[in-house]
This record gives structure tokens, sequence and C-alpha cells, in this order.
């Protein structure tokens, strides 16, 4: 998206790519490290990743660097999207079965093969859903605090743009978010899991 609004810094980086090999050696830690030791610690990875961009073409063109920050979002919804039809259709051909008890990596179990394409269609499925809803908070330095500025004036977006690129926001936003995340994902999940098996609850 930053491409098609005139900032080639990510495309000249690399980072316009299908091959994760560009950004993992922009973000090694946020891409390898961290996900293989949360995935031992906790059960699930977690990480982070970011492309580069051009700050003054944002401060310039703020509605383009809005939509750039939407793109993530909207490509993590995307592929929750795929996933979910994978699943369904795996239902319906019966390759998959829906399980007894939801997890991260179970929203669907197979035997054989189909159990390890149901593995990765519910990891699919899970880290989308929380990285599309947990990205759209509109707290720095998260992208929905980058599309607010959509909906500012030029100097609005100028100034609120020097507020949020604070890195003391920055570390206040991601504590904040990381608190108020599991209130705001459980409903959320709640009703991506009801798309999934509609009338099937889950506690």
């Amino acid at each position: 998206m930053a491409k098609l609004g005139g900032d080639l810094t990510a495309y000249h980086g690399g980072q316009v790519s299908l091959d994760p090999t560009a950004h993992i050696r922009r973000e090694p830690i946020g891409m390898v490290v961290l996900p293989i030791i949360s995935l031992i610690w906790f059960g699930w990875p977690f990480g982070y990743a970011s492309a580069p961009y051009d700050p003054i073409w944002a401060r310039l063109h703020h509605k383009k660097a809005a939509y750039m920050a939407m793109a993530g979002p909207i490509a993590n919804l995307l592929l929750m999207l795929v996933a979910l039809g994978l699943i369904r259709l795996g239902y319906h051909l019966h390759y998959f079965e829906p399980p007894d008890s939801l997890k991260f990596s179970s929203l669907a179990l197979g035997e054989g093969p189909a159990g390890m394409l149901a593995l990765f269609v519910s990891i699919l499925f899970s880290m989308n859903l929380i990285l599309g809803t947990f990205n759209l908070f509109p707290l720095p330095p998260l992208d929905g605090s980058n599309i607010i500025p959509m909906f500012l004036s030029q100097r609005a977006a100028a100034q609120y743009r020097n507020i949020i690129h604070n890195p003391t926001f920055g570390m206040m936003g991601l504590l904040v978010a990381w608190k108020v995340f599991p209130k705001i994902f459980d409903p959320v999940f709640g009703f991506a899991v009801n798309l999934l098996y509609p009338g099937v609850r889950y506690h």
C-alpha cells in the first residue's frame, strides 16, 4: 500500500514480497526468536514485525499513510476468512470434525494428513484473528493509531503524529492494549467460532 501511495522505502528494502527472508533479516528477534520462546513457554507463538516507511511521506500524505496502516489488519482478516473457508469446507467434506474444546491450534481435528492440515488452518485462523484484532487498537504504536489521521486535517494529523511517535506513548499504548486485549478478544473470538460452527456453543 505504501508503494501504491508513492513511498518506495519498503519496496527498495525487499519487503514487498511474499518471501519471508527479507522480513526475518529486518526483525530476527520478533519473527524467529520470540515466537519460538513464547511457543515453548506459553504454548502459543507471539512475535512482531514491521516494514520501513518514510516518515516525511507519511506526514505529507496522512490519508495514504492511513491506508498503509489499514493494509496489515485487512490482510489478517482476509487470511482468517481463507482459513475459515478451508475449515468449513473440510468439515462439510468430512475431512475435519469440530473439537470437544477449543484451543489455539485445534479449531478443527482430522486423521492423518487431514490432521496436519487441520493444525495449519487452525493456527492460520487464530493467529490472524489475534493479530488483526490487536493491531486495530487505536493506541500507538499499533496500526489502529495510524488510521485516525485519515479523519483529521493536515495540520491536526501532523500534530497527532508528533504525539503518538513519542516512545513513551508507544510503550504505554502497548501496555494498555495488552491489558485490555483479553476482554475485547473473548467476544470477538466467540463470534468468529460461531461462524465456524453455527449453533455450537463453547465455554
